[in-house]
């Protein structure tokens, strides 16, 4: 550590293969940039730099902008919205079956064809009925 609070990093060196699996992680839309900073403690312009080195599709002449939802954070959001769903619609069969059993129990025990009765009568929602 300096004297004023600065700490002095030492110069690391990368192989090629992992400088070449960043680049395709961040090619497959797998991982953003900074995603990948923080995870290998890189700074992202040394990133960037391997991008525009390394990478089959951007050249210096071109700017690398990312979006801000990349297609790995859409698609962790959509696996938990289908997580979601699955157990909602789980939850829900689980209704479901609790009141046939029900009903079954209703028809055993009280001989009460709940499910369809042919004879029950319309209800006519808010219409009033005449009464004789």
């Amino acid at each position: 550590m300096l004297k004023n609070g600065k700490r002095i990093r030492r110069r690391r060196k990368f192989s090629e293969d992992f400088i070449l699996k960043i680049v395709k992680g961040y090619e497959s839309g797998e991982f953003t940039v900074s995603e990948m900073a923080k995870i290998y403690d890189i700074s992202p312009q040394m990133i960037y730099r391997w991008i525009y080195k390394y990478s089959k599709y951007n050249k210096q002449s071109i700017q690398v902008v990312e979006m801000k939802d990349s297609q790995a954070h859409k698609m962790k959001q959509m696996e938990a919205r289908i997580k979601e769903l699955e157990r909602t619609v789980g939850q829900k069969q689980m209704n479901i079956d609790y009141l046939e059993k029900m009903i079954d129990l209703a028809k055993e025990n009280f001989d009460i064809d709940i499910k369809k009765n042919s004879n029950t009568l319309h209800c006519g929602g808010s219409k009033n009925i005449k009464k004789d």
